[in-house]
C-alpha cells in the first residue's frame, strides 16, 4: 500500500528544493567573508551581519608561497571630517587628500611585500633594466627619453625606464627622473594613466600638475615594488583627477 503512493518525481523535486535552499544559505555565508561584520557608526560594539550569520571558520588558501598576514586598518583620524552630522555622511579632507590617501586617492593597507610571479616566484613587476629578456616591441613607441608633460602643460621630468609585468607581458609603470627640492628623484607612475605621443616626444599625464608629480609616493627598492607601494602610487595619480585642482572637485554643469 505504501509503495502505491510513493512518487519518485515528488521526492526528487523536494530534494532539489532542499539542496537549493542549503546552497543559497551557504553562498550567502561565504559572501560575507569580505566586508562583514559591518561596524555601526552608533557604537563600536554594534555589528551588522544580517541573516544568515557570516561563516566563523577560517578559510585557508593553499599557495606555492605563503600569503602575507593582513595588515592593520588605516587610521585616518585627523585627516578628514564628516561633511554633515548624519550617519553615512561623506568625509571631507582637511589637508592634501592626494598625499593623505582619501576619497578617490584612497589606498588599501596591503602587505608591504613584493608580488611574485606564479612560475618562478621572482618579483613580478620589475624595470626593463632588471628584466633583460623583455623589450619594447619594434612597432610600439619607446617612451624612454621622452619628456613627461602634466596637466598644466609643464615638463615634470623625463622617462628613464619602463616597468613590466613578467606574468602578463605588459607595461605597468613608467619611471621618470623629476626635479625636486633636493635635486632630482625617481618617480613611478601608472602606464594606464599616461598617454605616449611619439611624434611630440612626450608622455602626457593629465591627472596631476608638475609640482605634484615630484611629490608622488616613493618606493623603497630601485628594482621592485611592493603591493602596498603599488596601491599608493596608483591611488595618488588616480586621485589627481579629482584633487589636483580645486575646480576638479566641484560639480560641473
Amino acid at each position: 500500500m505504501l509503495n502505491a503512493h510513493f512518487d519518485i518525481a515528488f521526492v526528487s523535486l523536494y530534494a532539489f528544493w532542499g539542496f537549493f535552499l542549503l546552497l543559497v544559505i551557504y553562498l550567502l555565508r561565504e559572501g560575507k567573508r569580505e566586508g562583514y561584520p559591518m561596524e555601526s557608526p552608533r557604537s563600536k560594539y554594534i555589528y551588522n551581519e544580517g541573516w544568515p550569520a557570516m561563516a566563523r571558520d577560517k578559510k585557508v588558501f593553499k599557495t606555492d608561497h605563503p600569503l602575507p598576514e593582513r595588515a592593520p586598518e588605516r587610521d585616518i583620524s585627523g585627516l578628514a571630517v564628516k561633511g554633515f552630522g548624519a550617519f553615512g555622511a561623506p568625509l571631507v579632507p582637511t589637508g592634501n587628500a592626494m598625499k593623505d590617501g582619501l576619497g578617490p586617492a584612497a589606498w588599501a593597507q596591503r602587505s608591504n611585500t613584493v608580488d611574485l610571479a606564479f612560475d618562478d616566484h621572482k618579483p613580478k613587476i620589475v624595470p626593463l633594466r632588471a628584466a633583460t629578456e623583455f623589450f619594447v616591441a619594434e612597432d610600439s613607441p619607446d617612451p624612454r627619453g621622452m619628456k613627461v608633460v602634466t596637466a598644466d602643460g609643464k615638463i615634470a621630468g623625463s622617462v628613464v625606464d619602463v616597468w613590466v609585468d613578467r606574468s602578463e607581458y605588459i607595461a605597468r609603470y613608467l619611471e621618470a627622473e623629476a626635479p625636486s627640492a633636493g635635486g632630482t628623484r625617481r618617480v613611478l607612475f601608472p602606464m594606464f594613466l599616461a598617454t605616449v605621443h611619439p611624434t611630440e616626444g612626450e608622455v602626457r599625464v593629465a591627472s596631476v600638475l608638475a609640482n605634484q608629480f615630484a611629490d608622488a609616493p616613493a618606493i623603497a627598492s630601485p628594482e621592485q615594488i611592493t603591493l602596498l607601494e603599488e596601491d599608493k602610487v596608483s591611488a595618488y595619480f588616480g586621485g589627481g583627477h579629482m584633487y589636483a585642482t580645486p575646480s576638479r572637485s566641484e560639480p560641473h554643469f
